[in-house]
Formats: structure tokens, C-alpha cells, sequence
């Protein structure tokens, strides 16, 4: 049984309805967002699943999801934090800013806080370089850029997605 099929069979359909019948290999991009979408990262059952659902070998899945640095198949913290440290970037202070970000979040670039909240991740150009240091937060289905930062309005907009998910789960600050 196809679970990503099973799952999310109406925007599967829609997905496929995008490209010819002969030409399903086209939906593998689309169809990994919406796995990803649905668990944070690429499980090995999906690869099999949009392998299947693409008529295409997993390898040829599992090569797109390594070639793209959009996709991940380990578990990432709820929200991914990006951090552009590039050339134009760097110039502007963005590698200071990256460490000081770190230090504050307790955990190293590529690390995920031991509450599972966020993962901090250094990357080359997200497109803001004339406005540096900036960074983008990728969780809840939505992609937010945070551009002319500092530590502390960074940490304030952490604060913000920190208490956003405790006043999902019910919690008291």
C-alpha cells in the first residue's frame, strides 16, 4: 500500500494532473514537498512511495532529495533556522552574527535544541545579501526571512516561534 497515496490522495491527483500521463517523473519535486510537508523530512517509505506513484527507481528519488539542499531525510528541529554567511553576507558581519546565534541557542550550526524546537543551519545566499545579516525560518508550512538583524532581534523572533509553540501545545510561558 502507497501511505503517501493513502494519506493525501486528492493532492497526489492534483500533483500528477500537472504533467502528462507518460511524463509522471515530473511530480517527483512536488510530491517530496508534500511528503516533507507532512513529517519534516523525507522518510525512506516515501522515497519507495514517489518512486512508485513517479514509475521511477528510488535511487532516482533518493538522488533528487541529495541534490537538493530543499530537502532533508533526517528529522530537523520544528523550525529551521538559515542562516545566509556568503561573501556579501559575511562582509556585513553574518558569520559573527551565525556564532552569536549559536552560542545564544546552545547548540552548534547544523544542531538541533535538545527541545526539538530548532535547528540551525548556515547556507550560501538566500537572496538579501544587500541586507545582511539575515535569515530565514522555515516551520509550519511557511518560509519567513528576517532581514537587517541583530542577535537580539533574532532571539526575539525565536522567543516569539518558542512561545507560538507553547501556546500550541497548551502550555503557560
Amino acid at each position: 500500500m502507497n501511505a503517501l497515496l493513502a494519506q493525501y490522495p486528492q493532492e497526489v491527483e492534483r500533483i500528477l494532473a500537472k504533467y502528462p500521463a507518460d511524463r509522471k517523473r515530473s511530480a517527483v519535486m512536488p510530491l517530496l514537498y508534500l511528503a516533507q510537508r507532512a513529517e519534516g523530512y523525507i522518510r525512506a517509505q516515501d522515497l519507495r512511495d514517489i518512486a512508485e506513484i513517479c514509475e521511477i527507481s528510488i535511487t532516482d528519488v533518493a538522488s533528487i532529495v541529495g541534490f537538493y539542499t530543499l530537502y532533508y531525510d533526517q528529522p530537523l528541529g520544528r523550525y529551521h533556522i538559515q542562516v545566509c554567511t556568503d561573501l556579501p553576507c559575511a562582509l556585513r558581519g553574518a558569520e559573527d552574527f551565525l556564532h552569536q546565534l549559536s552560542e545564544k541557542l546552545g547548540i552548534g550550526v547544523g544542531e538541533t535544541t535538545p527541545d526539538g524546537l530548532f535547528h540551525l543551519e548556515e547556507v550560501k545566499c538566500i537572496g538579501a545579501c544587500h541586507r545582511a545579516p539575515v535569515f530565514q525560518v522555515q516551520g509550519d508550512g511557511e518560509i519567513v526571512f528576517h532581514e537587517n538583524q541583530t542577535v537580539e532581534t533574532a532571539l526575539a523572533v525565536i522567543d516569539a516561534l518558542r512561545e507560538q509553540a507553547r501556546a500550541a501545545k497548551g502550555e503557560e510561558a
